[in-house]
């Protein structure tokens, strides 16, 4: 697989293990109607997919949690400490799973996706975007290589969610507000991130890319990990100093301001930046409401998501911070918020938390 500026030359030949042959068949079928990749071939346990790596070795491996034989994660920890290869988890939506699942991520899974099951046209569509963006995210997170992919034009942006924020205006100071948008890398770049903020600090609004009942595990280990009170996030949930809302995965989340105080809402809607929850519509709420009380923060993650959202929080009087290519698995987001001009500060993860705290005094 070669990638060149911003395309991927090559397809992808990604390698299938499941123990389900109805699962594996669904999943072969979304990935063959993607041009930019192949079936490499189809596994039923990990040791069947030793064997076929042993012949040919995958661009990603999409690898089930629960498998006779060998658990996933088992199978995990050998590819990585054997012969590193870019792992998609695909799991169901129990919360053992979630849980198995981010133990995963901890182990070098690049990223989450949901088993994809039997629904409507629409919901099927849906998986398979979410599905084959994993895979070309997965397939960039290799050393040492260009991080960049085809583009899609067929997406929606904020627009089917928000209207377009009124730059201008003057709105009464407040606390201040952060606002965090993370994809491919992002969940070890967040948990990293919150654990170096105090206690005190303003109130932080994140979406990270991630699927639904997935997120409140994310968010439950954040909260014992970090001094902040973490919690996925319900509608109406006050937004106030000291506390970390997460995104639930699969609806947006909106940034709202009553006189003095935020709160956010959680909804429905179509895929925005082929995304949901989407960080551009986090940040676009936050440009609304907060305007020069914000502070962006957009971090490592595949396509542009979060991008135009910057660029209006920038032009709204906010303060914005784009993680670095140096210390991103996916510099795709935040390259994209810098070359849109919405990025006042680049700076490596370690410093982040440095920069958020400065901008706040």
């Amino acid at each position: 697989m070669k990638k060149t500026g911003n395309f991927i030359s090559h397809p992808i030949r990604v390698l299938v293990v499941d123990d389900s042959a109805t699962a594996r068949e669904t999943l072969v079928g979304i990935l063959k109607s993607d041009p930019d990749i192949e079936i490499m071939g189809t596994a039923a346990d990990p040791y069947a997919a030793a064997r076929r790596i042993s012949e040919e070795v995958p661009h990603v491996i999409i690898l089930d949690i629960e498998m006779p034989q060998m658990d996933g994660i088992t199978f995990l920890k050998k590819i990585m400490h054997q012969h590193p290869i870019p792992v998609v988890i695909c799991s169901s939506l129990t919360q053992e799973g979630s849980e198995l699942a981010l133990m995963a991520l901890d182990c070098g899974a690049v990223d989450v996706i949901n088993k994809p099951l039997v629904g409507s046209r629409s919901f099927l569509e849906e998986s398979g975007i979410r599905i084959c963006d994993a895979i070309k995210a997965a397939a960039l997170t290799r050393p040492l290589r260009q991080q960049s992919v085809r583009r899609d034009l067929r997406k929606l942006t904020a627009d089917v969610i928000l209207p377009k924020p009124v730059h201008g205006r003057n709105l009464p100071s407040t606390e201040r507000v952060i606002a965090v948008g993370a994809s491919t890398g992002g969940t070890e770049a967040i948990q990293l991130l919150l654990e170096s903020l105090p206690g005190n600090c303003p109130g932080i609004v994140i979406v990270q890319h991630m699927p639904a009942a997935f997120t409140g595990a994310f968010a439950k280990r954040l909260d014992s990990l970090s001094s902040l009170q973490v919690k996925e996030a319900v509608n109406y949930d006050a937004l106030l100093p000291g506390t970390a809302l997460i995104a639930p995965g699969d609806q947006h989340m909106i940034l709202r301001r009553n006189g003095l105080r935020y709160y956010v809402e959680i909804k429905k809607g179509p895929l925005v930046c082929r995304h949901r929850p989407s960080v551009d519509v986090l940040f676009r709420s936050v440009a609304q409401a907060a305007g020069c009380n914000a502070i962006g923060v957009i971090m490592t993650g595949m396509g542009d998501d979060g991008a135009l959202g910057m660029k209006e929080m920038h032009d709204g009087g906010g303060w914005t911070i784009a993680q670095d290519e140096s210390t991103s698995v996916v510099f795709g987001m935040p390259r994209e918020a810098v070359l849109k001009g919405g990025v006042k500060v680049v700076a490596p993860l370690s410093t982040i938390s440095h920069e958020l705290l400065k901008a706040c005094s």
